[in-house]
Formats: C-alpha cells, structure tokens, sequence
C-alpha cells in the first residue's frame, strides 16, 4: 500500500501488529541451520555411490549374494564415515565458536572501553551517525550478557544461543539419511539379479536422483525441471563409469 492511505494504515498500527503484518507479507524460512543440508546432500550421497558401487560390481559378477554383500558393506561404510566426518565437523565448529565467544567475553569484561568503541565503529559503517552509534553501543555494552549478544552476532555472525548445532544430532542424522539413499538401488537385488537387476537399480537410483532434484529445488525454489535434471545426470555419470569399471575389471579377471 502506498501514498497517503498507506502512510494512515501504518500509522494507526501499533508495534505488534506491525510486527504480525510484516510476518504475513515477508516471511523467511530458517536457512542458518544445516539440517536440510544435511539430509539431502546425505540421502543423495548415499543414493550415487550405492548405486555406482552395485552397477560396478554387478557388472564384474552379476550374482546377487555378491551385489548384496558389496551394496550392504557399502551402506554401511558410507554411512559410518558420513556420520563421523558430520560429527568431526560439527563438533569443531561448536569448539572454535565457543573459544571465540570465551574470548570476546573476557575483552568485554577487561576492557569495556575498547568493546564500546569497536561496537560504535561496526555500526558507524552501517550508516549511523557517530554521536547516535556511540549511544547506541554504550547501552548495549551497559548489560554484559547483551553486550556479548550482540557483539557475537555483528563480530563472528553466530547466534550464541545456538552455537554451532548438536554433533551427535547431526551425526545421527547423516548416518540415516545417507543409509535411506544407500538402500534404495539394493532393494531389488532381493528380488531379481543379474541383467535385470541391473537395470532395476539403475531405473530406482535415477528416479530417486529425481526426487532428490526435485525436493532440492522445493527447500530453493528453484527450478525444479532443471535441479532433477542436474541431479539425474550427475548419478547417471557415476553409474555409467562404474559399470563401464566393472565390466573391464570382470573380463580380465574371467
């Protein structure tokens, strides 16, 4: 709304309304956060280097106790190793955040001073007049809790309320998804071998692909033609080298 009308509308709202207002035209979703992230780029791992490594050894021996073996050994591997990289990760970036904000709460409480003005200068190039950014920052450094608060998130941009994320959370859940991908494309070796089960996992890892793509592009609003494609292509290359892999490796060993 604009002109006049709109400045009166606004006027007569009060700051909660505002508030609800603003939420109802300009919404975001929480994109900080890494679990997204983490089932997706999980559930697709597990999905192209599950279904790459049962084309690879089918295609070298295509009996299905051995594809079996090979894509539950993979399941597991890949899964245990996603798990431990996520919570490697995560738990470093918990420590390093954590050691920041010690530091930054011990130059709060030893040297105020030097806090105050370092605040009033991040929002000096902000745009905020000096005199205005000097208040600003001396009202926020009058409460050290806040006073960390604040200087967490404009100095290391972290919220010290959640800093970092869960590693056991984070650990648990790539394994999961990384496990859910990996046991799609194995599925119908318990059901047919050979030529045929070969084809039946490929058409399972490409259509899962898709729907990896697909979901990818919902969390982006992306594309969705485009992502599912990306996605397709991509575990279609690997499938096609590892059973191109397979078969050379398979007839010089037969």
């Amino acid at each position: 709304m604009s002109g006049p009308q709109g400045a009166g509308y606004y006027g007569c709202m009060d700051d909660e309304d505002h508030h609800h207002h603003h939420m109802m035209v300009h919404s975001h979703r929480d994109v900080a956060g890494g679990t997204a992230r983490a089932v997706v780029f999980g559930v697709s791992d597990g999905l192209v280097s599950n279904v790459a490594l049962i084309l690879g050894v089918a295609a070298a021996s295509a009996e299905a106790s051995g594809v079996i073996v090979a894509g539950v050994a993979g399941l597991m591997a890949g899964a245990a190793s996603m798990a431990a990289g996520e919570y490697v990760s995560v738990k470093a970036q918990v420590e390093l955040i954590e050691r920041e904000l010690e530091i930054e709460r011990i130059s709060i409480a030893e040297r105020p001073k030097l806090e105050t003005q370092e605040l009033a200068s991040i929002y000096r190039k902000r745009g905020v007049a000096a005199e205005q950014a000097h208040m600003i920052a001396t009202a926020v450094m009058a409460d050290p809790e806040v006073a960390l608060e604040v200087h967490a998130r404009e100095e290391l941009g972290v919220d010290p309320d959640g800093a970092g994320g869960d590693p056991l959370a984070a650990a648990a859940g790539s394994f999961v998804a990384f496990a859910v991908g990996a046991a799609l494309p194995l599925i119908p070796w318990f059901v047919v071998s050979g030529t045929a089960g070969m084809v039946a996992s490929a058409i399972v890892g490409l259509v899962a692909a898709a729907l990896v793509g697909v979901t990818l592009a919902w969390f982006t609003e992306r594309s969705w033609l485009r992502t599912g494609a990306r996605q397709v292509m991509l575990a279609a290359g690997a499938c096609a080298l590892t059973w191109v892999i397979g078969s050379l490796v398979g007839s010089a060993l037969l």
